[in-house]
């Protein structure tokens, strides 16, 4: 199906409206598409820290960098296994697996798709972020059952060589493609606050929106700095241009799934609400993302009932159930189910 394929003009164009009618459309193109007051939620866990060869400046795994962060070596299956069904029991409903590698070695894959195959047995959505694929490697996890594939584009093309110099625009994009011949879906954004310009936000978004095929899900991380990578003193980003991306997002990409991520930890309830308001439809939960903070699960609950939002399958509004019984109810609405797939 043909579509028509944004400018950076128009990009730019909405990040310049007044901040009130830039998250009314952003409300009202979300409204047309999902359920106003339901959030996916998705829990993320590091298979494998740290040591990472890349050069990525706002990332505490690389090796380049003396972060104090510890390495570890990839999770035994069965305590991946134990994680995943923890992240049911509290009420995801995608377990996202990532790997700090520059891409998976062939020793690895068998490990890999086992961990995928029994995570989907649990009735939940499977994801993995493990760095560049090729197609094959691609195409086993597809076999396997991954439904989601990872694999962030972090910023515009022109200011991208600033941030990363291992790995280039077109081998993340090359990647994507991979994934998207092996028939998976594919979870792409980026990070803002690295320092770029609204010119290099408007970029990302607009490489992103005019994929062949829009990403099913896009998260949007706010940089969180970790001392010992060099943008461990970048100024902060002002609130304001963060909701003001999110907004943009959910315009440009109407169908996709747009995720609040890393940096929420330092969102004040105010803030995270007008990210929701300005189309965020999706979170991380749980106390961790792969090596930096995030809000803890009862926190995010408490807030979803002091919206009147819920989890993905659960029917109730939250502010009319007990905190027993939405748990029941996420707990039921996750119970295994049939699967009908070949692995």
């Amino acid at each position: 199906m043909s579509r028509t394929l944004w400018t950076r003009e128009q990009v730019l164009e909405l990040f310049n409206r007044p901040f009130f009618d830039l998250l009314f459309e952003a409300q009202q193109v979300h409204r047309a598409n999902f359920d106003a007051n339901e959030v996916q939620v998705s829990t993320l866990l590091s298979i494998k820290t740290g040591a990472c060869p890349e050069d990525c400046k706002y990332c505490p795994q690389s090796a380049r960098y003396s972060t104090g962060l510890e390495t570890e070596q990839l999770m035994e299956v069965e305590k991946v296994l134990e994680r995943a069904r923890e992240a049911k029991s509290n009420g995801s409903s995608r377990f996202c697996m990532g790997a700090a590698w520059r891409n998976p070695k062939e020793r690895d894959m068998p490990y890999l798709l086992k961990m995928v195959q029994e995570v989907k047995a649990m009735g939940l959505e499977t994801c993995m972020t493990l760095g560049m694929l090729n197609a094959d490697q691609a195409g086993r996890l597809a076999e396997a059952g991954l439904d989601y594939y990872n694999h962030n584009l972090d910023t515009s093309p022109e200011f991208y060589g600033d941030i990363i110099t291992t790995r280039t625009y077109a081998d993340r994009l090359n990647t994507l493609e991979n994934v998207r011949e092996a028939g998976m879906k594919v979870c792409s954004g980026g990070i803002v606050g690295l320092g770029e310009s609204p010119e290099d936000r408007a970029g990302l978004l607009l490489a992103l929106a005019n994929l062949p095929r829009q990403p099913e899900s896009v998260p949007i991380n706010m940089l969180v700095k970790v001392k010992g990578t060099p943008l461990e003193n970048q100024e902060e980003l002002d609130d304001f241009d963060f909701i003001r991306t999110i907004a943009v997002a959910r315009i440009l990409m109407p169908q996709s799934h747009v995720r609040l991520s890393a940096g929420r930890e330092k969102m004040n309830e105010q803030m995270q609400a007008l990210c929701f308001m300005a189309g965020a439809n999706s979170i991380f939960y749980g106390c961790k993302l792969l090596t930096t903070p995030n809000p803890d699960e009862n926190s995010d609950m408490q807030l979803f009932r002091r919206l009147g939002i819920r989890p993905s399958g659960v029917s109730q509004k939250p502010d009319e159930m007990t905190e027993i019984e939405l748990h029941e109810q996420i707990a039921e609405q996750n119970a295994p189910k049939p699967l009908y797939y070949q692995a």
